[in-house]
């Protein structure tokens, strides 16, 4: 064979040997949570949010000198399905996860990325067993846990509403008993009394017999635990049948979709959702960006979902790798500035940094009250 011949062949395998290193190359981000079903305006949202930052960060060169890659993978808030989701994205070589977004799949998952030891970030699972328990040191999350929540919004019914008979109303989930569970012991030690706790069905259709039991109870302020259709669909039954007991839910009750189901019955309703922040500068660039992709109004959990993509991404910039000990590293030492503040990361994977407030609906729209804590 001619020295020219050789040469030739030597720089073909070489481009052959170089070509799937390159399409191996971007740094991939996986987002889990609901993007269908009846849960998708909480999951979908998040999913913008991972849209927009990737988009804008790519088209400024990328991470490290690498494109970014969105893995998404949509589980309904099932954990059953969220299990599979999670074992697709750590088969597919996903860096970091984003999500998932509710607690019970959240839980579900935590297992499988701290044994592969991939860090995940949920926007929105508030159960404080998830980072409590010290079993999953790889998971953080932008959002308050059921504590957090609870401490905010018993002190408000005890000091603001001034209630002396609570009555509780949950659906068994991670999610809404947990917060359910946390402003009754507050209020049980404060001398409140509980004059009716029970669990409801999430996707049942006549509540009726809890009517029922609500209205011979009659309780100052009826506190529920769960997801929005859930609750619109009980607050419409109770409106239905006359019962005028004012309804106190958690984060996951600030969703338009809430109004937009209970219609005027919402009215008077109040949640815990993280305090108003759009007048930073972090914000209005994140809500800019949901606008220009998408034509619209962010909507629930966005931006805490953008908040959890900037430090994911923030952590791989500061620390110079896609190392998990160096990410975990970078969340805990390094600052993120985002549209819910500045934050960082305690020992255990909590936000710190970040405000909660009280909010009402008034008129058609949520409205924020003069009743708030911050995180530490």
């Amino acid at each position: 064979m001619k020295k020219g011949t050789i040469w030739l062949a030597a720089m073909v395998f070489c481009m052959a040997l170089h070509a799937p290193a390159q399409a191996a190359d971007p740094i991939r981000i996986g987002v889990a949570g609901a993007h269908s079903g009846d849960l998708a305006s909480y999951g979908v949202p998040s999913l913008n949010a991972a849209k927009a930052i990737i988009a804008d960060i790519n088209a400024k060169g990328g991470l490290l000198g690498r494109q970014v890659e969105l893995l998404a993978q949509d589980e309904q808030c099932k954990p059953e399905m969220a299990t599979n989701a999670a074992t697709k994205l750590i088969s597919d070589k996903a860096v970091v996860v984003m999500g998932h977004i509710c607690s019970g799949a959240t839980k579900a998952t935590l297992p499988l990325y701290t044994e592969a030891k991939i860090v995940s970030m949920s926007p929105s699972a508030t159960t404080p067993e998830l980072t409590e328990s010290g079993t999953a040191p790889y998971f953080f999350r932008t959002i308050a846990n059921d504590k957090a929540q609870g401490k905010l919004t018993s002190d408000f019914i005890l000091n603001n509403l001034k209630a002396k008979k609570v009555a509780y109303l949950h659906d068994n989930g991670d999610y809404g008993k947990g917060f359910v569970d946390n402003n009754r012991l507050a209020l049980e030690k404060s001398g409140v009394e509980t004059v009716l706790y029970e669990a409801v069905t999430a996707d049942a259709v006549d509540f009726s017999a809890v009517v029922r039991k609500l209205r011979r109870a009659a309780p100052d302020i009826l506190v529920f635990g769960g997801y929005q259709p859930t609750a619109s669909k009980l607050l419409q039954q109770m409106r239905r049948d006359r019962v005028t007991t004012p309804m106190l839910g958690p984060d996951g009750l600030k969703d338009e979709a809430f109004i937009k189901m209970a219609g005027k019955d919402s009215e008077g309703v109040y949640c815990s959702y993280p305090k108003d922040t759009s007048g930073l500068a972090a914000y209005k660039a994140a809500r800019e960006a949901h606008v220009k992709m998408f034509g619209a109004e962010p909507g629930s959990f966005y931006y805490n979902a953008y908040a959890a993509v900037q430090a994911l991404l923030n952590a791989i910039e500061k620390s110079g790798s896609t190392e998990t000990a160096k990410i975990v590293e970078a969340l805990h030492t390094v600052p993120v500035e985002t549209p819910l503040g500045t934050l960082t990361f305690g020992a255990k994977g909590d936000a710190a940094g970040m405000a909660l407030s009280i909010y009402q609906i008034k008129d058609g729209k949520f409205v924020e009250l003069d009743h708030s804590i911050v995180l530490d």
